[in-house]
């Protein structure tokens, strides 16, 4: 009776040892490169656990001589908010959910009758990609906008080693219980 009784404690210690053992979440190290007309012009980057997102915004404040005197015009903030969230993950591919805002300058130049200059006008982009797929460490192109100007976003993304780690930590806390209920 007592070898049933110390075989049930075991087993039940086994059972609960598994059942604390949470699956390790996945971390995805990534970075984005934004590309306008081919130059880099702004980057992004961050460590994301699965399931989660992450949201950075960047302003660049720009101001413009306009008139006939070339004279210093209001300033205009064009901002840049993206939002990365991995969606799945494992050592070969990466797929992200990217959402993105911009604020761009239209590239024409615009005069008065007179020909007196007259600052850009902001122009709203938004772009949303519900799962781009990554190959693991490889630069992946997302195309934003074809032209006037081109806006290209280059993207990475991996496994972070520490994803790699709490497996092997769980692994070992796992044969640590076993070779304890022995």
């Amino acid at each position: 009776m007592w070898k049933t009784s110390i075989a049930a404690v075991l087993l039940g210690t086994s059972l609960l040892a598994q059942a604390q053992q949470r699956p390790p979440q996945q971390v995805v190290q990534w970075e984005l490169q934004v590309l306008r007309d081919g130059q880099q012009i702004d980057t992004f980057g961050g460590t994301t656990t699965v399931g989660q997102a992450r949201t950075d915004t960047h302003h660049q404040v720009v101001q413009h001589n306009v008139g006939c005197k070339d004279q210093p015009a209001g300033s205009i903030d064009l901002s840049r908010t993206l939002t990365v969230s991995p969606l799945r993950a494992d050592g070969n591919e990466v797929t992200l959910s990217i959402e993105a805002q911009e604020t761009l300058e239209d590239p024409a130049a615009r005069q008065t009758d007179t020909g007196c200059k007259l600052p850009p006008q902001p122009r709203q982009v938004s772009a949303s990609h519900p799962g781009l797929k990554v190959t693991a460490g490889q630069w992946t192109n997302w195309t934003i906008v074809d032209k006037d100007p081109t806006l290209v976003y280059r993207v990475r993304a991996s496994l972070t080693n520490g994803a790699n780690g709490t497996v092997a930590a769980s692994t070992s806390s796992a044969a640590t219980a076993a070779s304890a209920a022995k």
